[in-house]
């Protein structure tokens, strides 16, 4: 199982120099992936989570891609509704080009209304409109000339290159728990990506699910790639709706076991707790990642210790 690194991308610690170490620091601990989330209009409810600066994860990675050697850059996750899916298709592909194949595209349908008045784009079509932009961004992936008419995108002939490195596609990654996630995640992706789960609801409840949604159409089952919220402490935390991730090392270490025992291809840390002020601690954060890289993964070997 790969480890990865949410790279914290907004708030008052957000700038070029903390990104660039947020990296650094990635692949000296020799984490596998780094990705970035998204937001393109700070309205009043991304600002209450997700405060500015904000940097955009797509002119983001184009940068990570040239700061960085190893570790496969990504997004956790791209609103695929705020973008014209000719525009995504072609940054990624681009991206993953200029990083020598290193990009996942991970996706959601996002949440913040007040963010998609803002762009101008219907909040109850979303879902619909995240269905036709992938399979647009698929056509525009595997075709020297591709073209798709879909309820809410159309175009025909678009000369696509270059295109992506990885074949035949980079990686797709579906985040959310609904059904609707899980079927798009079946119909559309590579991975399921869920986040803030307790490891009894992941094991009983979310990856026999998403093997009923697979079952159902007919598709093999596809991989799962959760982001965990890391917060370390020195008590043992109550195991009644314990998140992954938070707890004691030994706690963490259960929970990363349980997760590769259940097939997980990659795990993702996340350092954020929703506390706008801890945020500015970036070297507290740093340190629960390093300790965890030397305590509990064995990131040379893809195992836990």
């Amino acid at each position: 199982m790969k480890a990865g690194v949410n790279l914290i991308n907004f708030g008052p610690s957000a700038n070029p120099d903390s990104l660039r170490r947020w990296a650094q620091m990635t692949e000296t601990l020799g984490y596998h992936l780094i990705m970035s989330s998204d937001h393109i209009a700070t309205t009043q409810d991304v600002a209450e989570k997700y405060p500015a600066p904000f940097y955009e994860p797509l002119t983001t990675l184009g940068w990570l891609a040239g700061i960085t050697e190893r570790v496969e850059i990504g997004t956790t996750v791209l609103i695929l509704p705020y973008r014209s899916p000719l525009e995504t298709a072609r940054a990624f592909a681009n991206i993953d080009q200029l990083s020598g194949g290193r990009c996942i595209l991970g996706v959601g349908v996002g949440w913040a209304e007040e963010e998609f008045a803002a762009l101008q784009v219907p909040f109850n079509k979303r879902g619909a409109m995240t269905n036709d932009y992938l399979a647009a961004i698929r056509e525009l992936w595997t075709n020297d000339i591709a073209s798709h008419d879909g309820p809410y995108v159309q175009f025909d002939k678009v000369q696509t290159a270059p295109k992506p490195v990885r074949k035949p596609h980079p990686p797709i990654w579906v985040g959310g728990s609904s059904d609707a996630a899980l079927r798009r995640t079946v119909r559309l992706a590579d991975a399921w990506h869920p986040i803030r789960f307790t490891l009894d609801w992941m094991r009983d409840t979310g990856v026999p699910r998403l093997q009923e949604v697979a079952d159902a159409e007919g598709q093999p089952m596809p991989s799962v790639c959760p982001r965990i919220r890391l917060r370390i402490t020195d008590e043992t935390q109550p195991e009644d709706d314990r998140y992954c991730g938070t707890g004691t090392i030994d706690q963490i270490r259960h929970d990363i076991v349980g997760l590769e025992a259940l097939g997980c291809d990659y795990i993702l840390l996340d350092t954020h707790h929703d506390d706008i002020e801890a945020s500015r601690n970036l070297e507290e954060q740093w340190r629960m990642l390093a300790v965890i890289a030397e305590q509990v993964l064995d990131l040379d070997n893809e195992t836990t210790r």
